[in-house]
C-alpha cells in the first residue's frame, strides 16, 4: 500500500512540475518559456559627451551576464523573441556637497542609459525608457582611483532596473 501511495505521489508531483510553463525565480523573472525562448541583446554604444573608455564593455558584459545567469533565454544575434537595444546617453559628474570653506566635499557620478525593448511575443510590453544610477565619492579621492568601482556599481544598478522592467512583469 505504501509503495502505491509513494508511486502515486511521485506521479502527481511529476505531472504538476511538467504542466507548469511559467518560471518564477527569486530574482523576480516571470517568463513563459513555452512562448519566449530567445533574447537579442545589442551592444550599447556610448553617446555621451563625457566618456570613460571601459564603460561600454563593462555595461554590455553585465547586461548579457544578467540575462544568462537569471533566465533560461538563449542569446541570439537577430530575430530574438525579446530584443533589447539602446545607448549610454549620459555620463557626468557634479558637486554634491560643499565644505564650510565653500569647496566641494563630494562628487556625484551619474550614468543614464536609453533602452528600447521589443517583445515580439507580446508587443503590448514594448517600451523606450531611460534608466539612471548615481554614486558619490569623497573629493579626498581622485576620480581615477574610484571610477572603475563606481561605474561597476552603477552598471549593476542599471542592469537590474532593465532586467526588472523587461522580464519581471510584476
Amino acid at each position: 500500500m505504501r509503495l502505491i501511495m509513494a508511486t502515486a505521489l511521485v506521479c502527481i508531483m511529476s505531472i504538476a512540475a511538467v504542466s507548469c510553463s511559467i518560471s518564477y525565480k527569486f530574482n523576480g523573472a516571470s517568463i513563459d518559456y513555452t512562448k519566449t525562448k530567445t533574447i537579442q541583446l545589442a551592444d550599447f554604444p556610448v553617446r555621451s559627451s563625457y566618456v570613460w573608455g571601459p564603460m561600454a564593455s563593462i555595461f554590455n558584459n553585465q547586461l548579457k551576464d544578467q540575462f544568462a545567469n537569471n533566465t533560461r533565454l538563449i542569446q541570439v544575434k537577430r530575430n530574438g523573441d525579446l530584443k533589447i537595444e539602446g545607448e549610454i546617453t549620459q555620463y557626468s559628474q557634479r558637486n554634491k556637497a560643499v565644505t564650510a570653506e565653500g569647496s566641494s566635499a563630494q562628487t556625484e557620478l551619474s550614468m543614464t542609459v536609453n533602452v528600447r525593448f521589443t517583445n515580439n511575443v507580446n508587443h503590448k510590453e514594448d517600451f523606450e525608457r531611460q534608466f539612471t544610477a548615481s554614486a558619490t565619492y569623497e573629493n579626498t579621492q581622485s576620480l581615477s582611483a574610484v571610477q572603475e568601482e563606481l561605474v561597476t556599481q552603477m552598471v549593476k544598478e542599471i542592469t537590474d532596473q532593465i532586467f526588472n522592467a523587461t522580464v519581471a512583469n510584476w
